[in-house]
């Protein structure tokens, strides 16, 4: 049985404290001069990826329906279906995000 404190796999508290990260029963520390974005980032930052996440799934999604509406010559039908699906992608992106940075 090892009787040191500071065993091989570090002080106990700090083993503790993953254990209960692990388990979800505490939020991990944040690494220190980080903002708001999560990664480093400021509020600005922050702003900028969700408008970008927005406008991508909003292309991408445009972008399937006209390919898709040339290619089955169905003009506008397809790109209609595909602008609502782009645009909840594009929420749920941003929803998803947000969720993760409060």
């Amino acid at each position: 049985m090892n009787t040191e404190s500071n065993g091989p796999d570090g002080s106990f508290t700090s083993r503790l404290q993953a254990a209960r990260i692990k388990q979800g029963l505490e939020a991990p520390p944040k690494p220190k001069g980080q903002g708001p974005g999560g990664a480093g980032g400021s509020a600005w930052g922050v702003g900028l990826r969700l408008g970008v996440e927005m406008v991508s799934a909003l292309v991408v999604a445009i972008a399937i329906g006209y390919g898709l509406d040339r290619y089955f010559g169905t003009k506008p039908i397809l790109l209609l279906v595909f602008l609502p699906l782009g645009i909840a992608a594009g929420v749920l992106n941003v929803w998803r995000m947000v969720l993760r940075e409060g």
